[in-house]
């Protein structure tokens, strides 16, 4: 083992799961134990729901905003002052390379924290709504709505970048008043129950927040989202599993927000500032294109198809030795977080040759690289965008170049999917700014355009899911508004 065991966090206690019962997690880098982690059983989510209801129902952590922010700005900084644990996590368990490491896995989730934090005293709680009548100015009322926290919120949360996803919903939902239970992916729990060990340690009350960890990917998560007692949940996966959220969570009806898959397209136009760079930088390399925001399908003019070809190409050919390097401070592609995602991965790859594409680059799985799950960077061309392999998230390193004949027919591409999360236009400022307005989806970037943050609103369109993470927004998504009028009179 390389990392301390990953033990629960329950009512205020760091503790083993009933019976000490734990699990193996496989390194991806390895294939091989990289800790043990505590597998919960169905008494231990009970205790963990009750004691975030109790905690919520019996303490003033949803009314005191003082305490709870002063609380949640001592864990913000105990976060930050283990940041080299959450590095070692980030690499080890989930399989990031180093680039990617010091990028989406750590330092964007702590600059999100911090955003989130500084975002705090622009919630409002309380609004003047002003004086109004009624029946013929018989009645008088002085309204204000208060917005208050709407509850528990059970966290349910993906492999993919761990801690990103686990700050952006506890953090909010703390800042909110919410108390909350937060269950990660089997494949990756110590980026959760870190978490529970600096909220010991930061003296939050008892019940505030808990982390359940279970081998069983399923089990919680429906004790979770259809117990009463929950009044919110928060996921961020799969489309397919999201859709079973919301029909666990209707005969309750829970307030479910979600962030699942994304099919996103990079449109690039053929009066595109630096064409042959925007070509090149669409591969999909970053974290082994294991990210629900990544553009899988790049567009290119038919005008100049062939020269985006060989643009690719020759990337592609660079940057053959530059990944699946455990020690190399510049990668930004290690291995695939398990041999079920390798394995998914390679049947698309299959499915896209079948489908009449053409692998312009990689293809295979690469077991010289080490004894984890390794693919290379894949690349196809000649495809049709209703091709299964450009409809479909695959969740790994493979990019579909598909061509278009004018902007009316790239925007009809590109939102031509079940999908709407993120995109990507490049081209002059303009035609690009039109481009992106008419896309259907929750964020764009326009010529290289940050446009996720911790301060912006993140989340999708269509099946890329409902409600937003991050930002102000983020917040709110935890809170109930609630109407008090006064009668005065007339």
């Amino acid at each position: 083992m390389i990392l301390p065991e990953a033990k629960l966090y329950v009512d205020g206690k760091v503790r083993q799961a009933e019976g000490g019962k734990t699990y193996d997690v496989l390194g991806p880098w390895t294939g091989e134990v990289v800790t043990k982690a505590a597998d919960a059983s169905a008494a231990d989510v009970e205790e963990s729901i009750a004691a975030a209801r109790r905690a919520f129902d019996e303490t003033d952590w949803s009314t005191n905003h003082a305490k709870r922010f002063e609380l949640v700005k001592k864990f913000r900084d105990l976060i930050k002052a283990n940041n080299d644990r959450m590095v070692q996590i980030a690499r080890v368990e989930a399989g990031a390379a180093i680039g990617a490491t010091y990028a989406a896995h750590v330092n964007n989730a702590v600059d999100g924290m911090d955003a989130l934090i500084d975002l705090f005293p622009e919630v409002k709680w309380e609004e003047d709504r002003g004086r109004a009548s009624a029946m013929g100015g018989k009645y008088l009322s002085d309204r204000k709505i208060v917005y208050e926290a709407i509850g528990v919120a059970a966290a349910i949360t993906p492999w993919n970048v761990p801690l990103y996803v686990n700050l952006g919903k506890v953090i909010a939902g703390l800042l909110a008043g919410c108390t909350m239970i937060l269950k990660p992916a089997p494949n990756t729990p110590s980026a959760a129950t870190i978490l529970g060990e600096l909220a010991l340690e930061a003296g939050f009350p008892a019940g505030v927040f808990n982390v359940i960890t279970s081998e069983d990917p399923a089990m919680a998560g429906e004790l979770l989202t259809k117990d009463a007692r929950v009044d919110l949940v928060t996921f961020t996966g799969s489309t397919l599993v999201g859709k079973k959220i919301m029909e666990n969570g209707a005969p309750t009806l829970k307030r479910v927000f979600l962030e699942l898959g994304g099919k996103s397209a990079n449109i690039i136009l053929d009066d595109a500032p630096n064409f042959a760079m925007a070509v090149a930088s669409s591969m999909v390399v970053f974290h082994a294109g294991q990210g629900c925001a990544i553009c899988t399908r790049v567009l290119v003019p038919e005008s100049r198809y062939q020269e985006a070809l060989a643009i690719l190409e020759q990337a592609y050919a660079g940057f053959a030795d530059k990944w699946g390097k455990f020690d190399e401070p510049t990668s930004i592609m290690g291995p695939v977080i398990s041999k079920k995602q390798m394995d998914r991965v390679l049947s698309y790859v299959e499915l896209g040759q079948k489908e009449g594409a053409r692998v312009l680059a990689g293809g295979k799985a690469r077991p010289d690289k080490g004894g984890g799950y390794f693919i290379e960077p894949t690349c196809f061309v000649d495809v049709k965008n209703d091709m299964r392999i450009a409809q479909e998230e695959i969740f790994g390193p493979v990019l579909v170049v598909i061509p278009y004949k004018d902007d009316e027919d790239a925007i009809r591409i590109a939102n031509d999917t079940t999908y709407g999360l993120s995109g990507m236009v490049q081209g002059s400022a303009e035609r690009a700014q039109k481009v992106a307005k008419r896309l259907r989806t929750g964020s764009v970037s326009v010529n290289g355009g940050m446009c996720i943050a911790g301060d912006l609103p993140f989340g999708g369109y269509k099946g890329s899911g409902i409600g937003r993470e991050w930002g102000r927004e983020g917040i709110e998504e935890f809170l109930e508004s609630k109407v008090i009028a006064t009668g005065v009179p007339a």
